[in-house]
């Protein structure tokens, strides 16, 4: 089967591997994109983690929480110079506040007719590409961040088994660390029990060949695909990846430590992810 151009530009662009490699790896999976992606992670030349095309398109993350709910909203637009305009972040700003109010995630022909009305000012492609609602209980803090000038936008929603420990200076800087965190190294899934299955097994299978290329005995396999797997946790899980503050801590550690310290549970129960242009999942 004759391999695409396109294609090849494609691979090379999710993986980061080289022109040729691309074109063997299709060549040899007959032009299957997903399995010659498998075949590249098999060999090592592809980084496992990456999932996502870079940013192509501009535009300006939003955030707002009010009492029990906190939003995301990515409005995206052609130009650099009009996602720093006064009109589109105000009109960003409205957006995100609207749906933390209602608590929807729509993007409504209301929502649409407004971003004509902007277009019509701004004479450019504008469009509210997506919008993420967070709910909160009463033992439940939402916190947000936004970072630069709207690039990345964070949500994190940390919960205390008692609610008064929310309150206290130090639990609030830990939740607004974590989004710093999360801004940082936008991690795949908040722990290793939520790691979709099909992904666990795909990785499963990546390590085991590469362990095989080792010629050890079984059990040392084994053992050194375990030893993979949870190194691929620490890089991809939230609670298992090194703290922003403190790299040779886990999320999760420095999270217990802060419990016993205000004599609460503390857990991180969710957390939501924007950053301009992202490739979104189907």
């Amino acid at each position: 089967m004759a391999v695409q151009a396109s294609d090849v530009k494609k691979l090379r662009e999710k993986t980061g591997a080289g022109m040729l490699d691309c074109k063997n790896a299709l060549s040899e999976a007959d032009g299957d994109f997903k399995k010659a992606e498998k075949i590249l992670k098999e060999r090592g030349i592809a980084a496992a983690s990456k999932r996502s095309a870079r940013a192509t398109n501009e535009g300006r993350i939003f955030s707002n929480v009010q009492k029990k709910r906190g939003g995301l909203v990515e409005l995206a637009c052609e130009t650099d110079f009009v996602a720093r305009n006064e009109d589109f972040i105000t009109f960003g700003n409205k957006i995100v506040n609207d749906a933390v109010e209602s608590g929807s995630e729509d993007i409504t022909p209301a929502i649409e007719e407004e971003v004509k009305e902007l277009i019509s000012t701004m004479k450019e492609n504008i469009k509210v590409r997506r919008i993420k609602i967070i709910e909160s209980a009463d033992n439940e803090l939402i916190v947000d961040y936004i970072h630069g000038e709207g690039r990345i936008g964070v949500l994190i929603k940390l919960k205390a088994e008692d609610s008064s420990a929310l309150e206290k200076e130090e639990v609030k800087n830990f939740a607004f660390d974590c989004a710093l965190h999360v801004a940082a190294f936008n991690p795949m899934y908040l722990s290793r029990e939520v790691v979709d299955k099909e992904y666990l097994e795909e990785q499963e299978q990546i390590f085991t060949k590469q362990t095989e290329q080792l010629g050890k005995p079984e059990n040392v396999m084994q053992g050194i695909v375990k030893g993979k797997l949870n190194k691929h946790f620490s890089e991809i899980c939230l609670l298992n990846q090194g703290f922003v503050k403190e790299e040779k801590k886990s999320v999760e550690k420095i999270m217990d430590e802060l419990s016993k310290s205000v004599g609460t549970k503390l857990s991180i129960t969710d957390y939501a992810y924007f950053s301009v242009g992202e490739e979104l999942s189907s």
